[in-house]
């Protein structure tokens, strides 16, 4: 709204430039009230032909490549407009001003046409006049966008770091009394920094994002007592690059609702593996039996879907399964760099 707005006020800036020089041209020779009159008279019908043209024929017709009609319905509207401004200023004229000079019919309607073909010409100019504003104005507000993205970036990037350096104090501090808890902190440590410098990139190396898989199920393990029996199997090639995150929905799932911490009986195996350009993620884990609800796809997977949607179109496949001992979850997702499509 705020574009618009400044755009109809320079519009109405420059309809007031042309009435003002319109009545000027006349004001010596006709006098004030008459002068004013006219001015009116055609500052309006300039307005109609201009509009007409930029608002209605041209993207109704022209843009759509029928160039017969838009032929014919200019034609038919300079003939209107003429043709209304000439009985317009002639009643005008027998109204209010008989002893002015009187009009010419047939030269008088003439000239009223060229005048409705000059101005018709000059509409293009006014439409590139428009089109160039907003196209101005849209840049000078992705520059303001740009400049306060910036900004936010260099202060998001402040705090990260000034978090990281405070864990690498704990780790330090931790490491001479309990080195268990110091492997922790590095772990969190890790994984804050795969989400401020890694989670933004089109890709990653496949390594990076299995030791941040291994990160985060570490750092969940510890809240769950006694901890899950977890078998995560690997045979893949480190420096392959993946969208980041692809892999991590399926992990949460379990640890979200697969896990079972009155029983603590919870077993859950992962494998990861590269075979024909293709990456398969394969999860299995037991059902959480007093979980609220039964297991199922959920949210995170919907999400899911649709990402890989975007990135892999159709050639992709996820399955789950529940077999009502066990919940089971298949990614299959194609590893030639150019079946990822840019999601950002």
């Amino acid at each position: 709204m705020k574009q618009r707005a400044t755009l109809i006020r320079l519009q109405y800036l420059v309809w007031l430039a042309i009435l003002l020089m319109s009545f000027l041209s006349m004001v010596s020779s006709d006098g004030i009230q008459r002068s004013a009159t006219y001015a009116v008279i055609n500052t309006c019908f300039y307005a109609l032909i201009i509009y007409g043209n930029i608002r209605l024929l041209y993207p109704l017709f022209y843009e759509k490549k029928r160039y017969g009609t838009y032929a014919i319905t200019s034609l038919l509207l300079l003939l209107l407009t003429g043709a209304g401004k000439y009985y317009i200023s002639y009643a005008i004229h027998n109204d209010y001003y008989r002893n002015a000079p009187r009009l010419q019919d047939v030269g008088t309607y003439v000239a009223f046409i060229l005048m409705g073909i000059t101005v018709f010409i000059l509409s293009f100019v006014f439409r590139l006049a428009i089109a160039y504003f907003l196209v101005k104005q849209a840049s000078e507000e992705a520059q303001l966008q740009r400049s306060q993205f910036e900004l936010k970036l260099l202060r998001a990037q402040v705090q990260p770091h000034f978090l990281f350096n405070t864990l690498n104090n704990m780790y330090y501090e931790a490491f001479l009394d309990s080195p268990r808890t110091a492997l922790l902190i590095e772990r969190l440590s890790e994984i804050m920094r795969y989400f401020v410098d890694q989670s933004n990139q089109e890709t990653v190396p496949l390594a990076t994002e299995v030791q941040f898989l291994d990160n985060y199920i570490a750092l969940e393990k510890i809240r769950i007592n006694p901890e899950p029996e977890i078998v995560f199997g690997k045979n893949i090639d480190g420096k392959t690059p993946i969208p980041p995150m692809l892999l991590m929905t399926f992990v949460e799932n379990i640890f979200k609702h697969g896990i079972d911490k009155i029983t603590g009986c919870n077993r859950v195996e992962m494998s990861l593996t590269q075979q024909n350009g293709y990456l398969y993620f394969r999860t299995r884990n037991t059902l959480n039996r007093h979980a609220d609800q039964p297991q199922k796809g959920g949210l995170g997977l919907a999400n899911l879907q649709k990402r890989l949607s975007i990135l892999y179109d159709d050639d992709f496949t996820l399955d789950t399964v529940n077999d009502g001992r066990y919940f089971t979850a298949t990614l299959k997702v194609p590893l030639h760099e150019s079946t990822v499509h840019d999601s950002r």
